[in-house]
């Protein structure tokens, strides 16, 4: 899975790196185009971090907070460990009691975790902004820049 993340966002980087280089843009801008993309990635996946304690398995298309059943330490967990180290002792017996999910579920949503990652989210999508600035004024800019209201609005 984590493999699969890392793809998404190697992606998004070199999609914008390749658009520039097609262009025939100047080195240092085809360098803003692949941090625009990486920070695209990075707050997608933040993102789609959040969204796996916030929105319904019906919603997600797999069982709700299957990143934190498997392990995967993502962002709104990390947060909520700094807050609540007794979360640590849940996910190192791997939820073996019967509420141990449970529990770290109402962890992550009880401390800043969620609301903290949705500020990282934020971060990077700010920074993917910022590396547009150098583009001119045109539809393809505006496309850019709503790729990333469309990743925020996500976690709205």
């Amino acid at each position: 899975m984590r493999k699969a993340i890392a793809k998404r966002r190697r992606l998004l980087a070199n999609s914008g790196k390749a658009a520039g280089i097609l262009s025939g843009i100047a080195r240092d801008r085809v360098d803003q185009l692949f941090e625009y993309g990486r920070h695209l990635g990075l707050a997608f996946q933040i993102v789609d971090d959040i969204l796996d304690f916030t929105e319904s398995s019906e919603t997600l298309g797999k069982p709700a907070a299957s990143d934190l059943r498997s392990g995967h330490l993502t962002a709104p967990v990390l947060y909520a460990l700094e807050e609540q180290p007794s979360l640590e002792t849940l996910i190192a017996r791997e939820f073996a009691e019967d509420q141990d999910l449970d529990r770290a579920l109402t962890i992550v949503h009880e401390t800043g975790g969620i609301e903290r990652s949705r500020d990282l989210a934020r971060h990077h999508a700010e920074i993917a902004r910022q590396n547009l600035g150098h583009l001119e004024p045109s539809e393809s800019k505006d496309a850019l820049d709503g790729l990333v209201d469309y990743v925020l609005r996500r976690c709205n």
